[in-house]
């Protein structure tokens, strides 16, 4: 069965339930809020290059009747008419459905590692930058020129694993200038606000958090305990200079483990340490320091690199560890990566407003995403659906242009067609 009829209702659900800036009782023939909401999130989920060019689609042909069975649609909205509706929303009301999101993928197996964990990486990213275009809660900066330059930035989460080539993302938590701050908003600051809002409600799933040397400090550890997880940062010996001196002389264990693959022998060195202080203080988070190094058959170095965890080390368990900490980089290849460049077009700016809009549309990007993958991982049609087309971007294809001239009942319905499609001679 379809997961997505389950989810675009909760959408809109939540969608109705945006304040409304029109001032009295809504008149016969305006547009409802949810409608506004759900146009929004169809145009990132057909991964459309524009809110105009999607609009248009959406208005030609067959495919008002399309937004009516797939997405709900009652009316279909002006693009500017979204933009001026959705800016002052908060980012926050999409939340929940990023939860749901991952109850919809189903059985989470493949992604527990470490007797049962499960592993979420963190990272920041920017999604727009502009000498020009700038709201209050743009981030500034001021380039060589003597310009100044205007971003945003986010901080992303998402559930991955080693060896899954599926990433789930949670939701964002946006760096911003905060009511209060003397200080302009960073990448750790958002961490720790991620972690309060949301590690609580994750602490039944075991979290190890995961993140490069910039999170490897006492205070994002803390937090990361605090709600219930636990942590495996990237460490780099030139940027903790505590851990750096404590290694000096110290006896290191060690495990070599030779391997082949693809007829290519490598071998990968252990070395790890146990009670080291994270930093030079008496309240320092104590952490277990581990390396791994691997060299190929002439014995010439491929990879090295270091990590700090609160997790217990040994030789039983070290190498996985590694391959824990070295899935970090799925939250680049796997999602911003993937938002980027493969069709979801996340520096694209499709609206900027002089409030939240940019941060709203940006976070229904995220949601689509997060709504493919649940699809992905738990639903069949979908899944054929896309292998018929033979890659994401070609299903994507077919998806925007099959809905401007065939009606669907339901979202079956439509991938049935999809996948059906390859099998029909031309």
């Amino acid at each position: 069965m379809s997961v997505l009829p389950a989810l675009i209702a909760e959408l809109r659900q939540v969608c109705a339930g945006l304040p409304d800036r029109r001032t009295g009782p809504r008149r016969d023939g305006e547009y409802a809020m949810a409608d506004i909401g759900l146009a929004a999130f169809s145009i990132f989920f057909m991964q459309s290059p524009s809110f105009l060019a999607h609009q248009r689609a959406l208005a030609a042909g067959q495919g008002r009747s399309n937004c009516q069975t797939l997405f709900g649609l009652a009316a279909i909205p002006s693009d500017n008419y979204i933009r001026l509706m959705l800016d002052g929303a908060t980012p926050a009301a999409f939340d929940g459905l990023f939860t749901r999101a991952v109850e919809a993928a189903g059985a989470l197996a493949p992604f527990q590692r470490l007797n049962g964990r499960m592993l979420i990486a963190l990272d920041g990213s920017e999604h727009f930058r502009s000498r020009k275009i700038h709201c209050p809660q743009c981030s500034t900066r001021r380039r060589a020129d003597g310009g100044v330059e205007y971003f945003h930035a986010f901080l992303a989460a998402s559930l991955v694993a080693p060896g899954h080539a599926q990433v789930l993302p949670l939701p964002p938590e946006f760096i911003a200038p905060q009511d209060g701050a003397v200080k302009q908003d960073c990448e750790r600051n958002a961490a720790k606000r991620w972690l309060m809002r949301h590690g609580p409600g994750l602490a039944a799933r075991r979290p190890v958090y995961l993140g490069d040397d910039l999170f490897a400090c006492q205070s994002i550890a803390a937090a990361a305990q605090a709600c219930g997880g636990n942590f495996i940062f990237t460490c780099k010996p030139a940027s903790h200079q505590t851990i750096a001196e404590y290694l000096q002389g110290a006896e290191l264990r060690e495990l070599r483990q030779a391997a082949v693959a693809r007829g290519k022998r490598t071998t990968s060195i252990y070395r790890w340490i146990a009670d080291a202080p994270l930093r030079d203080s008496d309240d320092a988070i104590r952490v277990n320091w581990f390396s791994i190094e691997i060299l190929d058959a002439r014995g010439k170095r491929t990879y090295a690199n270091s990590f700090v965890t609160d997790l217990p080390v040994d030789a039983g368990n070290v190498a996985e560890l590694a391959a824990c900490a070295r899935a970090r980089w799925k939250i680049e290849n796997e999602t911003f990566n993937v938002l980027k460049a493969n069709g979801y077009n996340l520096e694209h700016n499709f609206g900027h407003g002089k409030r939240t809009l940019a941060s709203v549309l940006v976070t229904l990007n995220l949601l689509a995403f997060a709504f493919h993958a649940a699809a992905q991982l738990a639903d069949l049609a979908w899944r054929d659906a896309v292998a018929a087309c033979g890659a994401g971007r070609r299903f994507f294809e077919h998806l925007r242009t099959i809905t401007v001239y065939v009606v669907f009942a339901d979202w079956p319905h439509l991938l049935r067609s999809i996948a059906a499609a390859a099998l029909r001679p031309p």
